[in-house]
């Protein structure tokens, strides 16, 4: 998934909340340039959040003191493989 498609795709779910996304790490494997520039990876799982707060203070409008924030985020997946004996 290109990174403006998840974006796209974050403030498409969840319209009411302002959209943040954290840069993904890009690499480079090959050297020389392709036909269409050269090749880009990405990591391989992309996330998307939701994070909503209400007010902190019992005293204070819950209605008028609330927040909510869509961030989004790629990361790689490791696998754990067990130590040979």
């Amino acid at each position: 998934m290109k990174v403006c498609g998840l974006q796209r795709q974050a403030e498409r779910a969840f319209p009411f909340a302002p959209f943040h996304l954290v840069p993904p790490s890009r690499e480079y494997p090959d050297q020389s340039v392709g036909t269409f520039g050269p090749v880009e990876v990405l990591p391989s799982v992309a996330c998307i959040g939701v994070f909503g707060s209400t007010a902190v203070v019992p005293e204070l409008d819950p209605v008028l003191h609330r927040s909510a924030l869509v961030v989004a985020w790629s990361a790689l997946v490791y696998e754990h493989r067990e130590a040979l004996p």
